[in-house]
């Protein structure tokens, strides 16, 4: 959910509804600003309102970085969208690769926020091999995936091979 707090847009990270014996109940917030990054804490009152923004998804595809911005095609209209990396944010950017669909929130037919798809299939690039007689229950190793991203992966996975990754929590989920 997108908030507009003193003129800027803010995405709700964390809320919790507090109701104390005493007085009246009140809304601990942690706020991200959706421009510029910044966290904020902010506690509400129970009865204030708040204007809420309505955002659009678009389906938008990742094309290419030219060395300053990161160039998306909105599959709709089929214009160039170029965005700067703090629009899509430095930990999806481990797991964006070319050619993937992704969904762009709009607000004013401008692009202000980028999601990737939670469950991304990157190949392996590079990872130590594995031993005879590893198992799956057995340990895990370190694994450098195609878009630069490090993950760690069971000892029987092997480089060249296409994995599924949850990108939220840079966790391996399985072979593809």
């Amino acid at each position: 959910m997108v908030l507009e707090v003193d003129g800027q847009l803010f995405q709700i990270v964390y809320f919790q509804h507090v109701k104390p014996g005493k007085g009246g109940a009140f809304v601990r917030s942690k706020l991200k600003n959706v421009r510029t990054g910044a966290v904020l804490d902010r506690t509400w009152t129970a009865g204030e309102r708040v204007n809420e923004v309505r955002l659009e998804r678009r389906p938008i595809q990742y094309s290419y970085h030219d060395g300053h911005l990161y160039h998306f095609m909105d599959l709709q209209t089929y214009e160039d969208i170029p965005l700067n990396e703090d629009v899509i944010g430095q930990d999806q950017l481990l797991f964006l690769k070319d050619g993937m669909e992704c969904s762009g929130l709009v607000h004013d037919d401008t692009v202000i926020m980028v999601e990737l798809p939670y469950f991304i299939e990157l190949k392996i690039v590079e990872t130590d091999p594995g031993l005879r007689g590893d198992t799956a229950q057995g340990g895990t190793k370190p694994a450098k995936l195609e878009t630069g991203a490090v993950v760690q992966v069971p000892l029987f996975v092997e480089k060249g091979e296409l994995i599924r990754v949850d990108r939220r929590e840079a966790k391996y989920l399985e072979r593809v």
